[in-house]
Parts: C-alpha cells; sequence; structure tokens
C-alpha cells in the first residue's frame, strides 16, 4: 500500500449563492434531498450532485438551477470521495434548510453549510478518497468588543432573524 496524499479542493462558491457539503450513504439521497429542499423554502434555486460509493460509481444529480447543478457535479468530481454530496442554494440561506437535510435519513453528517470560501482537505488511498475535513472562511483575527456585539445584534434583527 502506498502512502495516502491529502489534497486541498477548493470549492467554488457562484455569485449569490451557497454551499452545503456532507456525506450520505445510498443513492436515493439525490431524490430526497431534492424533496426536502423543495419543500422547506419557496422560491429556492439549487444544484446537487452525490458520489455513489459503488456500483456503476456515478455523480448523480438533480436541480433546478442549471448553473448551480454543473457546478455541483464540478466540485463533486473535484473531491472524488464517495458518499459525499454537494449541494449549492440560491434565494436560501443554509439555516433554513440544514433541519430538513438532517431529517432525510440517508444523510450521515454535514461537513460545512456557508457562503464563505471553503477548501475540503481530502486524503487518496490506493482505494479512493475521503473528506478529512474542510477550511471555511478564514482564521480568527480577535476578540469581539462592545460595539462588534451591538452591531451582530442590529444585523440579525435587520435581517430578521431575531426580534
Amino acid at each position: 500500500m502506498s502512502t495516502p496524499r491529502i489534497l486541498v479542493i477548493n470549492v467554488p462558491i457562484p455569485e449569490k449563492s451557497s454551499v452545503i457539503i456532507g456525506q450520505s450513504h445510498f443513492i436515493k439521497t439525490v431524490e430526497d434531498i431534492y424533496e426536502a429542499l423543495m419543500s422547506s423554502v419557496p422560491g429556492i434555486r439549487f444544484g446537487l450532485a452525490f458520489n455513489e460509493a459503488s456500483g456503476k460509481r456515478l455523480v448523480r444529480y438533480e436541480g433546478n438551477d442549471e448553473e448551480l447543478t454543473k457546478v455541483a457535479i464540478d466540485t463533486a468530481l473535484k473531491i472524488g470521495a464517495g458518499h459525499v454530496f454537494v449541494l449549492y442554494i440560491r434565494n436560501a440561506w443554509p439555516i433554513n434548510v440544514l433541519n430538513a437535510l438532517k431529517h432525510v435519513v440517508e444523510v450521515v453528517r454535514i461537513y460545512v453549510a456557508t457562503s464563505n470560501p471553503v477548501q475540503v482537505i481530502v486524503a487518496e488511498t490506493d482505494q479512493g478518497r475521503a473528506v478529512l475535513g474542510v477550511v471555511d472562511g478564514y482564521c480568527v483575527v480577535g476578540v469581539e468588543s462592545d460595539e462588534d456585539k451591538a452591531e451582530r445584534h442590529r444585523f440579525l434583527r435587520e435581517i430578521g432573524y431575531k426580534k
């Protein structure tokens, strides 16, 4: 057996979209995530790709947005790990769909849900690839001040997530 390689996969984030990357365990994932999204947020736009880990080992996909579906397929191919799904959404935030995704019985874990720049850390062995983790955004540079805290409180109310 050769030594595993560690790869860093840069994940593109199309304008005005977010990405959710997770792991699932069955081909039915694609249809069940599609249904969960369509019933969660009216007007949601999305593209979904799922890497099959056995059988034909294809990238299975669905979506209602051609651009997001293409980017999801391309990103899933780059990651290359079996049973990984890549979901891009528009007209919704990850917070709007995460509970629905977590209730899809095939979903094992969510690695990331963000609009920030993302890198996926992948290990590659003789057998295949595995997601080790993700880099979501950038390193922290300090602790919030009272002014920062007030700004956070104000922002959450402005966008309707707090009263």
